[in-house]
């Protein structure tokens, strides 16, 4: 199969940005194995994504009640998930939903049967509070999780080496801890996601090539060495194939006296975004998108309404 040359050209109509070599070949590779992963590569490239559901969004009063839901939605899902298989396996993100986790209402016996893994996370000592989401979110929460079992990195700033190793981290849990679908991807019972202001999910950000990274022969997690020091994510369709995906926004501020709004038009509703101009969207069709009336206000009627 001659795929590289097939891809270049899909892309370059596509999108604005060439994408590296190694990215091809992993593609390629992947492709060689499953013929299917090249068409949906794509499709997805070139083409715009259906608006999120009405009944997939739900807008509350302010940020307070944004986390009170989230902290629900995790007891909810935990007590689930343990009733299932034995164990509650939850991705979260840096940011701000790590101040949403952030309540006594949250703490139970659940704790001592959650793996933690993080969506996304620098490539830094773990004990950095400046810098290190596993840190802050030590600081600010996980300490009170009583037998919580988070799976860190080595702390290093080689960031494929990191990736390389947070990945076999998460291929050594058992399948009761975190299961896996028929294709073989994880599927995390509860995958909490931020968005940013560019739409970038993670650390998959706009016009670059790891968003496209797709298909279950694909890696689970990528090395992203956009700034300095390097980041790791978990790719897309891990993301997108946990049991439950939330993506959660809200606050507003003397500069954003509006709160996320034109992040989550752009992210839930926008006709014209793609998984290159805005990752997000990616998530539309299986992520519940919880926001406060600030975040919603330029979503319109037929939102704001449900």
């Amino acid at each position: 199969m001659h795929l590289r040359p097939i891809l270049l050209s899909a892309y370059c109509l596509a999108c604005s940005e060439a994408f590296t070599y190694p990215a091809f070949v992993k593609l390629a590779a992947s492709a060689s194995a499953s013929p299917s992963i090249t068409g949906t590569w794509l499709q997805q490239a070139a083409t715009t994504v259906a608006p999120a559901a009405v009944d997939n969004v739900v807008v509350l009063e302010d940020a307070a009640a944004v986390g009170d839901a989230v902290r629900k939605i995790v007891g909810e899902s935990a007590a689930a998930a343990i009733a299932d298989h034995g164990y509650f396996a939850l991705a979260i993100p840096g940011g701000s939903i790590l101040k949403m986790l952030v309540g006594d209402d949250i703490l139970g016996d659940w704790t001592s049967k959650t793996i933690v893994a993080y969506v996304n996370h620098k490539c830094v000592p773990m004990d950095d509070l400046d810098l290190a989401t596993h840190a802050k979110a030590g600081k600010l929460f996980m300490d009170k999780w009583e037998g919580v079992n988070a799976i860190i990195m080595d702390g290093t700033d080689d960031g494929e080496a990191e990736a390389a190793s947070y990945e076999s981290k998460l291929k050594a849990l058992s399948e009761a801890e975190l299961p896996r679908d028929e294709a073989g991807l994880p599927v995390f019972d509860l995958a909490l996601i931020g968005v940013g202001d560019d739409g970038h999910v993670g650390s998959l950000y706009p016009g670059r090539d790891e968003v496209m990274i797709s298909g279950p022969d694909g890696p689970w997690v990528l090395a992203v060495a956009m700034k300095a020091p390097p980041s790791i994510t978990l790719s897309l369709p891990v993301m997108a194939n946990a049991k439950k995906v939330v993506v959660a926004a809200c606050g507003v501020s003397d500069k954003y006296p509006q709160g996320k709004s034109a992040g989550m038009q752009r992210a839930v509703a926008a006709a014209d975004e793609t998984l290159q101009t805005f990752p997000a969207v990616g998530l539309r069709s299986v992520a519940t998108w919880i926001m406060d009336k600030a975040a919603a206000s330029k979503l319109g009627d037929d939102y704001n309404s449900a």
